[in-house]
């Protein structure tokens, strides 16, 4: 077997990708401290179509050395925007119809293998602060909270990591039926 080079593997275009129709999945930044992780959200994001990045708080904001180290250029592509307050941006999605999904290790909360989105469902994923994770200000205003399985001796995964796991998750759930519709 060979492997391809990047003229082979039909990625779209800056202005093309900015056309084409998103997965319906916003992901929201809680006050995530490391710009290594934010820019790895923006390349997942453009890997897998997310709708919008929201970076809250602390989050740092593009133009970042470091976000565009992880990012490699989708700090361009995704569309994003900063707010001070995370809460805000939850009450706000939630008035546009979106599901606000806190990923978070709380009680009742539903793991990620068993949740199904319903049809047609807007999500906006709330991922939280390195150290501390979602603030429980935010949990509060969600409508649930989806916990990715875990058995080994730690209890959590890096932020990045947790966001690969879910988006692509969700996106083989319900996004890559979207895509292209």
């Amino acid at each position: 077997m060979r492997k391809l080079e990047n003229s082979e593997l039909g990625r779209l275009e800056a202005d093309a990708f900015r056309q084409v129709k998103k997965v319906p999945i916003c992901v929201v930044l809680d006050n995530v401290r490391s710009s290594h992780n934010t820019g790895s959200l923006f390349r997942t994001g453009d890997a897998l179509l997310i709708e919008k990045l929201y970076l809250c708080g602390i989050t740092a904001t593009p133009p970042d050395k470091e976000i565009r180290k992880t990012a490699l250029g989708a700090e361009h592509t995704v569309e994003w925007e900063y707010a001070a307050s995370t809460e805000e941006v939850a009450i706000r999605l939630k008035k546009e119809g979106y599901l606000v999904i806190a990923i978070e290790q709380v009680e009742n909360s539903i793991s990620l293998t068993d949740y199904l989105p319903p049809e047609g469902a807007k999500l906006a994923l709330i991922f939280g602060n390195e150290v501390k994770g979602v603030q429980q200000e935010v949990v509060d205003l969600c409508d649930f909270a989806l916990e990715i399985p875990q058995y080994g001796t730690k209890h959590s995964f890096n932020v990045s990591v947790s966001a690969g796991i879910v988006l692509w998750d969700l996106f083989n759930k319900i996004g890559h039926q979207r895509v292209g519709e």
